[in-house]
Order: C-alpha cells, then sequence, then structure tokens
C-alpha cells in the first residue's frame, strides 16, 4: 500500500531558473525538476520525515561548497518510501524582465578591467497565479508543507494538497502510457521505456508522454503510476 497525494502548486510571485539560454534571453520552462521540489517542500535532510544526512553532506543553514549533492540528499527518502514527480503547468503565464548591471568587479571574482562594461540580458518567468501539479507517493501518511520557496529568487508559492488516495500496486497486462513528466533515471532501471517526449532542462532532462511496460503501476484515477519509481544516479 501507498499513500498517494495529488497536488498543486499556485504561484504567488513571479518564479525564474534558466530553463535555457537564448543568446541574452534567459527563459523559464513552464515545468519544475522533481530534484527541486524535494528541497522546496523540505523532505531534504529533515528530522521530521527521517532524512537525515551525514554532516559533511548537511543542508540545512550552510552549505560549504556550491557543489550539488543530489545523490546524497535524495538517497535517504529511497529509504523513506518517499518520491516526488516533477510538476506540470496545469495555466500559466509569462512575463518579459529586463535587467542590466555595472560590471561590479567585487561582484565576482575577477581580472580588474579599463572599461566599465555594462551587462544586460532578459529573462523569461512564470508569472503569478501560475498553477501546477504534481504527486507525492509515500509509504506513509506525510504532512506537507502549506507554502513553499521556488526558483532563483525564492518565490512564495502555495501548495494545496487536491486529492489523496491510499492504492496497491498492480501489473498491467499491456504497455501503459503516463502523459505527465517524469524523470527518466527513476524509471529506466525498473520499467521498458518504449516511447517519450523530452523536455531539456538541467540537471536532468525529464520525459513526458511515456509508453513503458514491465513492473507495477498504481491506479490512480484514469492514471497508471509507475510504482517502482525511486532516485537514481547509476546503473545497478
Amino acid at each position: 500500500m501507498a499513500f498517494i497525494y495529488r497536488c498543486q502548486i499556485e504561484l504567488h510571485d513571479s518564479i525564474y531558473y534558466a530553463t535555457r539560454e537564448i543568446g541574452r534571453l534567459y527563459e523559464t520552462e513552464p515545468i519544475i525538476h522533481n530534484y527541486a521540489l524535494c528541497y522546496a517542500l523540505g523532505l531534504v535532510d529533515s528530522e521530521t520525515y527521517s532524512t537525515t544526512v551525514p554532516e559533511e553532506h548537511s543542508y540545512r543553514y550552510f552549505c560549504g561548497e556550491q557543489v550539488p549533492k543530489y545523490e546524497e540528499h535524495l538517497t535517504p527518502l529511497n529509504q523513506q518510501g518517499i518520491y516526488v514527480t516533477p510538476a506540470r503547468s496545469l495555466n500559466h503565464s509569462s512575463t518579459l524582465n529586463t535587467w542590466k548591471y555595472a560590471n561590479n568587479n567585487y561582484h565576482v571574482d575577477m581580472e580588474k578591467t579599463q572599461k566599465n562594461i555594462p551587462s544586460f540580458g532578459r529573462t523569461k518567468e512564470i508569472a503569478p497565479e501560475s498553477q501546477f501539479e504534481f504527486f507525492v507517493i509515500s509509504s506513509k501518511s506525510l504532512k506537507l508543507p502549506k507554502w513553499i520557496r521556488l526558483g532563483k529568487w525564492m518565490s512564495k508559492a502555495e501548495v494545496t494538497i487536491a486529492e489523496t488516495q491510499e492504492v496497491k500496486p498492480s501489473t498491467p497486462q499491456d504497455s501503459v502510457i503516463f502523459p505527465h513528466p517524469l524523470n527518466p533515471l527513476d524509471i529506466m532501471f525498473s520499467y521498458q521505456v518504449m516511447s517519450y517526449d523530452t523536455i531539456n532542462m538541467p540537471p536532468v532532462s525529464l520525459i513526458r508522454n511515456i509508453r513503458m511496460r514491465g513492473g507495477q503501476f498504481y491506479h490512480f484515477n484514469q492514471l497508471h503510476i509507475p510504482a517502482q519509481m525511486q532516485y537514481c544516479f547509476r546503473g545497478n
């Protein structure tokens, strides 16, 4: 048995992260990576969810080095039977903002220049009141936060649990299609993935409209959600 939470996010601020860079345009794709959601929901290095990590990988108030440690941070979620899917857009709009700043040499470690060279660009951000949807799958009941922060600007967003079900896994006879986005690393070692559409974004590109077979699935409303998903970073 597993608890499946269908969650919705409503943005109260514009959200920005660089999904792609086109010249001086930094664009935010209307999708939220499942790694980002794990951190935003407070699931990483948490005593509440029993996902604490060793002190050298601690993610509480200070990080000694600016190097992502996804494997060290997310593996404890596997041990607690917690999995979060990426969030797809239910409805959204975008805004364009222009920024520029003078070449302040104290801003980054670089050689001093003889000229004051301006730097500028444009960001395409997801506007407030945009809504997203994702799933949380857990082996036990969870209490999720109502408010979270997302993106480079730590934008405020509201989390609502739209539906909760306790379900058992089953094994379909034929292949199934899952239209929502998933992290390919988290399913490719447990399922035979036959076809999909790619969403290019860092740190791991996502896939959607996935046709797959093999393994067990949770039947949630009209969806077949893979039941053997967990955070993977290398082959067995």
